[in-house]
């Protein structure tokens, strides 16, 4: 063999090696969950396997109300998480995306590929989807553990106990990641002894984006909780869609626990001075109007059984709410060696106060959700104008930008948010539509595609 001849075989080899160790060296992108928010599953009857959410018409033998129970775990019914909602459909005509296009925006530009829990493929361990359906109604500590006993379960099937996975997280989604990421599959502790979080549930995750979630709660969660659900300001309350009524609304727990953090709320009299409240004092509940259980409808919406222990529940639900708000707030500007990211929307209005004032007329409190101007008892007019000044903050309609930031949490405690990660994080859009939007989903690619630095290494 000639030196020629030699040199041109060694030059293949080694071409050749070079291809093959990066081939057998080649990583791919960690796999990815998808978390929807509140009303972003189907939800389905387990017996008879009739779809009850989402639906254009109402279903006659079910809805979304669940039995009432001092017992958290007993607060469930016969109706379980179907798929995500990819899309809906009103009318004959009318499709809104809601997740499906996201899915195949991670497929088409970001080079993943949706695969199953319960029967993952070889490659369920890089570049692939797994849409995480949820029943939004449930406590979300429960739906925690279950995201983490899910992940366990699938690393166990894939043989891969190390892995670890990213998480694209939408509105309430976010909530349920926090709490997996810093307490794992642990039950929220009882009582007001301070809390630590123990990050257990941090060696599962790497990246956690947060598309609006409510990090403080939302302003709108008391006043589902006092009106009912709302879309577009409007009740959402017809004979032919599902029953949103404040009773219904009241047996939901994840409703309380979207309700505003506490030393969050920003309460305002007539004059829009500041009013101090305890949110979570059934008293001041009932004080001012708000109770369910004292409304006077409320006796022919609920039997007997469940209108005597009505008032533990609802106690209950408030202490346990105040209880998950303390457990998220207690990270104290660490992450555990996670990367949040949040994604939100800062052109749309988002209600940021309520405004309480006594009514000479009907004598009784109102409680204002809507910047529509009203007459003092002393004549005075207070202005639409003057109102959304006063009560809207920027945000995507729903969420604010300081709720999506933890930034009054982050201030009381004198540490910085780990929301506040410096890289850009707007893009105007409605909080519905944050996952569908184009440019959002490029913007996620991007940043999975990033290799960041350690969360852990930034705590210290």
């Amino acid at each position: 063999m000639t030196v020629r001849s030699t040199a041109k075989f060694t030059l293949r080899i080694g071409l050749l090696m070079a291809v093959c160790c990066a081939s057998l060296f080649a990583q791919g992108k960690n796999p990815l969950i998808l978390i929807p928010g509140l009303s972003g599953s189907e939800l389905v009857n387990r017996s008879t396997g009739e779809k009850i959410w989402f639906r254009a018409v109402k279903s006659k033998s079910e809805d979304l109300r669940l039995p009432l129970s001092t017992n958290i775990d007993k607060v469930r019914d016969d109706i379980v998480p179907g798929d995500v909602l990819r899309t809906v459909k009103i009318g004959p005509v009318a499709v809104t995306d809601v997740y499906g296009g996201f899915v195949r925006a991670m497929e088409m530009r970001g080079g993943y590929h949706e695969e199953k829990w319960e029967t993952p493929s070889e490659y369920g361990d890089q570049d692939s989807v797994y849409v995480f359906p949820y029943d939004w109604r449930l406590d979300n500590v429960e739906n925690a553990r279950r995201l983490v006993s899910s992940v366990e379960l699938l690393k166990k099937k894939l043989d891969k106990p190390n892995l670890k996975f990213d998480i694209v997280a939408h509105s309430l989604g976010g909530i349920i990641s926090r709490y997996a990421v810093m307490y794992g599959d642990a039950e929220l502790p009882a009582g007001s002894k301070k809390l630590t979080p123990t990050w257990v549930g941090a060696k599962h995750f790497d990246k956690v984006i947060l598309l609006g979630t409510p990090n403080e709660g939302s302003a709108n969660s008391l006043g589902a909780l006092l009106n009912g659900y709302t879309i577009g300001g409007f009740r959402i309350d017809l004979p032919f869609l599902e029953d949103t009524s404040k009773f219904t609304v009241f047996t939901i727990p994840s409703a309380y626990q979207l309700l505003p953090a506490p030393g969050t709320l920003r309460l305002l009299n007539d004059k829009l001075d500041p009013i101090e409240v305890d949110l979570y004092d059934t008293k001041i509940w009932s004080k001012y109007g708000w109770n369910p259980v004292d409304d006077k409808g409320f006796a022919d919406k609920f039997g007997e059984d469940e209108r005597k222990i009505a008032p533990q529940f609802f106690a209950g639900q408030l202490a346990r709410a105040k209880r998950l708000h303390e457990a998220l707030a207690a990270s104290r500007g660490k992450s555990g060696g996670v990367t949040f990211q949040v994604i939100g929307s800062d052109c749309r209005a988002a209600i940021n106060s309520v405004v309480l004032y006594r009514d000479r007329e009907s004598d009784s409190w109102r409680t204002v959700f809507r910047p529509k101007g009203f007459v003092r008892n002393d004549g005075t007019k207070v202005s639409d104008s003057d109102l959304r000044d006063a009560m809207t903050t920027p945000g995507d309609g729903v969420v604010s930008t300081r709720s999506l930031e933890a930034s009054t949490q982050s201030e009381n405690a004198g540490v910085r948010s780990i929301m506040d990660s410096g890289a850009p994080k707007y893009v105007c859009e409605e909080h519905s539509r944050l996952a569908a939007n184009s440019r959002i989903q490029d913007q996620i690619i991007r940043f999975l595609d990033t290799k960041t630095a350690r969360a852990d290494q930034k705590d210290k």
